[in-house]
C-alpha cells in the first residue's frame, strides 16, 4: 500500500514539469514581501525549482498578506518526498509542494484564507491539505475550475473535512 501512495506522489510531483523560471524574480518578492501582514506567521515552502503552479501559490500567500520563505529543494522530488515524509504527511495528501507554519503542515494548493483559519483557530491537527492538483484551487487557475475539499489530518492520521471550495 505504500508503494501505490509513493506512486501517486512521484505522479502528482511529475506533473510540476520544467516552466520559465524567469518569473521567480527577487525583484517580486522583495515587492510583495514589503506589503506581508505583520500579524501573520511566515510560511516555510519546499517545492522543486521547476514547478510552475508552485510559485503561482506562493505568489497568492503573498498577495493575501503572508511573507513566504519558498525553498527550492536541490535534490529534487525525492529530497521534498522526504521532507514530506519528515513532516508527517499522509501519503493520500501528498501535492506538488509542502510547507511549514505556526506548527502546523500545509500540503498542496490550500487556499490562503483556510490558513488564516488553521493558524487563527489553531485546531487539534497536524496539517491541512488539497491532495493532488485540482483545477481552480490558488496556482492551478482554469477556466474548467471544479470544487474540491480542504482536508486535515491528526497526530493518529485521522482525516477530516476541513473546507469545502467552490472556485466556479
Amino acid at each position: 500500500m505504500k508503494q501505490l501512495l509513493a506512486l501517486a506522489a512521484v505522479a502528482i510531483l511529475a506533473a510540476c514539469g520544467p516552466t520559465d523560471l524567469a518569473q521567480d524574480s527577487q525583484a517580486g518578492a522583495v515587492l510583495t514581501l514589503a506589503a506581508a501582514d505583520k500579524d501573520l506567521p511566515t510560511i516555510l515552502v519546499y517545492k522543486t525549482s521547476t514547478c510552475g503552479c508552485c510559485r503561482g501559490w506562493v505568489e497568492h500567500l503573498r498577495e493575501a498578506g503572508f511573507s513566504v520563505d519558498a525553498r527550492d529543494v536541490a535534490g529534487g522530488n525525492p529530497e521534498l518526498m522526504r521532507i514530506k515524509v519528515d513532516a508527517g504527511v499522509p501519503g493520500q495528501m501528498a501535492a506538488c509542494h509542502t510547507a511549514l507554519v505556526d506548527g502546523y503542515v500545509v500540503e498542496g494548493h490550500v487556499p490562503a484564507d483556510h490558513i488564516k483559519q488553521l493558524v487563527a483557530d489553531r485546531p487539534s491537527v497536524a496539517g491541512i491539505a488539497v491532495p493532488g492538483m485540482p483545477m481552480g484551487s490558488p496556482g492551478m487557475e482554469s477556466p474548467n475550475a471544479q470544487p474540491y475539499r480542504v482536508l486535515s489530518w491528526d497526530n493518529n492520521g485521522e482525516l477530516a473535512v476541513f473546507a469545502e471550495v467552490d472556485p466556479r
